[in-house]
């Protein structure tokens, strides 16, 4: 016997008796024998308290929901409470791309400039499409790489892009990970003073120049802080460029292999267990970084760095820059178009109010980044005030912007290398807390495209994910590796490509599917609909200020560079590769369901804007037989395209 659930949602025809169907819907319970079950999709007739309810497969007014009984069911996993969802999206979004990345982009494009074009990104684009990619992953049940298909079939390349774009990520963010890791080691090694205090080490040059000198040029020579060459010269042995690659760092390697160590073990049994740990995750990197404020803020120099912060820059508006770079940044920061969102969301319960955590999420996250800047400029303002240059000349901007102004502000506080350590120990928190969410959203992805193959092997999975990923990231351990890493960071997972999926994606959410259905969904699990703001974001605002972005930067297209090296135009050619690796997908699966699906071209096309949902659980287990449910005598019930629910049975 197997019970199904009848749900008539808000745009499903209703009977005369509307008191049967109170604001929202009605649910129905009945059991159906499992032979009659595989006889026929034929017409049913549900008689419930003397009202009947016509249901009929071929119909797209009502759904029939399939249910296990409690005893038999081993689901797909969820959060252990409703703030572990929270604190996984917070985990998420707050990570280096807050402390690491947004201080150097916001330095790259003149401060205040950026900040503008952030602010802007963050309410047109940001909160309306996290909010977006929780609510539907939510609905689905499903990861980063299914939930697109399912509401547009044509574009299921989109999902098959951002597994693209997240594999790419993940391949070069565990890179500053083992960067940190190697700052821990080294600070407690060196105990008690810093490896990066003094200009008397076996890295250090004759252009290394001490806090108090005043000196940054001497006969037209460029003088270097202790902490600039620790990390240029002890951290990455870096070489002239690309073309001398030089050997291993064999230092950074081991590094590597402990960061995906740690990663594997806190991913290895799902992310959905982990909640205790994100918990920690989640908080104790604010502490530190209040910690770091209330000193930066102290420093001499330190008002100068934060004019420069915070007053822009008019002409840089002129310029696509800032622009990019600001929305790029709200994806990478916020996970937009990564998968991780709707991977994350698929573990709530499905009348979970997401809504609230969305918005809790993306300020938090904006509090962090402006935070992190707030420390950044403060130091950079004292480096400019010690070596007698302008804030925007006192280094060069790059990835490692991060490693190069907190060990500095570290040097001034008291107990220094308690400080460093604390520091890099959340460094590294933030690094493990977002790796392994995007980590994570990569397995979700896969797992619930090919369940049946993969779910079963989970760990084995997961190891072998972690370990090509690991095999990947090598070249950006030896000598010339920051120009492997800056290469990756431009062109893989930011800029164009991201902007590329998630225009995509929005078109597909948005306007094939439809924000009214879009809605009917949000109100079907929230008992609330979004207000007339989320729709004209979601519909107008967020794909127009992609587009136009994304064809700005394409007309404006500027070669890379990393301080004064250029990189040759090859390397350039090979960037542009790993962009269109990911791009690709999307026109291509297209193009393929078109020439592939049985009827004529244009009725494939037709029925490519048709939403195909499946059933919102996915990895149900029959614990007598060892069979995914989903594969066996469910797939004889296939869910309208309508609104659809499975919730689980109360006991």
């Amino acid at each position: 016997m197997r019970l199904f659930y009848l749900k008539s949602p808000v745009a499903a025809r209703r009977t005369n008796n509307d008191k049967k169907f109170p604001n929202k819907m009605s649910n129905k319970l009945i059991w159906v024998d499992e032979d009659d079950m595989e006889k026929s999709q034929r017409q049913r007739n549900l008689d419930e308290e003397n009202d009947f309810v016509e249901r009929s497969m071929e119909e797209g007014g009502k759904s029939i929901m399939f249910r296990i009984p409690a005893e038999l069911e081993e689901d797909r996993g969820g959060w252990g409470n409703k703030l572990d969802f929270l604190m996984s999206c917070i985990s998420l979004s707050v990570g280096l791309g807050n402390v690491w990345r947004f201080p150097y982009l916001c330095y790259k494009n003149g401060g205040g400039a950026f900040l503008v074009t952030y602010s802007i990104a963050m309410v047109v684009c940001g909160i309306p499409i996290f909010f977006q990619e929780v609510a539907i992953g939510q609905y689905l049940g499903s990861g980063g790489m299914t939930f697109v298909g399912q509401l547009c079939p044509i574009l299921k390349g989109v999902g098959f892009a951002t597994m693209t774009i997240v594999f790419l990520l993940d391949v070069y963010y565990c890179v500053i990970i083992a960067w940190t890791l190697y700052y821990i080691i080294s600070t407690v090694a060196y105990l008690p003073v810093l490896p990066w205090q003094g200009c008397d080490n076996l890295w250090n040059t004759k252009d290394c120049f001490t806090s108090g000198s005043n000196l940054s040029f001497v006969n037209g020579t460029k003088k270097f802080s202790p902490v600039e060459e620790y990390f240029d010269r002890q951290v990455l042995g870096i070489s002239g460029g690309l073309e001398e690659i030089g050997g291993m760092q064999w230092n950074i390697f081991v590094c590597l292999c402990i960061g995906w160590i740690l990663v594997y073990i806190i991913i290895k049994r799902g992310l959905h267990q982990s909640g205790k740990i994100i918990w920690f995750l989640a908080l104790f990197p604010y502490l530190i970084l209040i910690v770091m404020m209330v000193r930066a803020v102290t420093l001499d120099g330190a008002g100068a760095g934060l004019l420069y912060y915070v007053v822009p820059k008019w002409e840089q508006f002129l310029t696509p820059g800032p622009w990019v770079d600001a929305a790029s940044q709200i994806f990478f920061a916020y996970s937009i178009g990564c998968g991780a969102l709707p991977a994350l969301g698929s573990y709530n319960k499905f009348h979970h109010n997401s809504y609230k955590d969305a918005v809790i999420t993306c300020v938090v996250n904006t509090f962090t980044s402006v935070l992190a800047g707030v420390v950044t400029f403060s130091i950079l303002g004292h480096l400019a005030h010690e070596q007698n240059v302008n804030v925007g000349d006192v280094v060069k901007s790059g990835p490692g912007l991060v490693f190069l102004t907190y060990p500095e502000v570290v040097l001034k506080l008291p107990g220094a290398p308690f400080w460093a350590i604390i520091f890099f120990i959340m460094l590294l928190i933030l690094g493990i807390d977002s790796a392994f969410c995007l980590v994570e959203s990569f397995i979700t992805g896969l797992m619930d495209n090919w369940s049946t193959v993969l779910r079963p092997h989970r760990q084995k999975f997961t190891a072998t994910v972690c370990i090509i990923m690991f095999l990947l990231g090598i070249p950006m351990v030896t000598h010339g590796g920051m120009y492997v890493f800056q290469l990756m960071d431009y062109y893989s997972a930011s800029g164009m490509s991201l902007l590329w999926v998630c225009f995509f994606q929005t078109v597909a959410i948005s306007w094939t599917f439809g924000v009214d259905k879009l809605c009917d969904c949000i109100e079907q699990m929230m008992g609330t609909r979004p207000n007339m703001f989320w729709r004209i974001c979601w519909k107008y605002c967020a794909p127009i200020v992609i587009a136009v972005i994304f064809v700005q930067q394409c007309m404006e297209y500027q070669t890379l560079r990393y301080g004064e090296y250029n990189y040759p135009l090859w390397a350039n050619i090979f960037g542009l590769g790993i962009s269109f690796s990911s791009m690709l997908w999307v026109p291509v699966y297209a193009i393929y369901y078109l020439l592939t699906q049985p009827n004529s071209i244009i009725q494939n096309f037709k029925d490519g804007l048709i939403p195909a949902i499946k059933q919102r659980k996915i990895s149900i287990c029959d614990k007598t037989t060892g069979q995914l449910i989903t594969q066996s005598k469910v797939g004889l019930i296939t869910p309208s395209v309508s609104l659809v629910q499975n919730e689980k049975l109360n006991s």
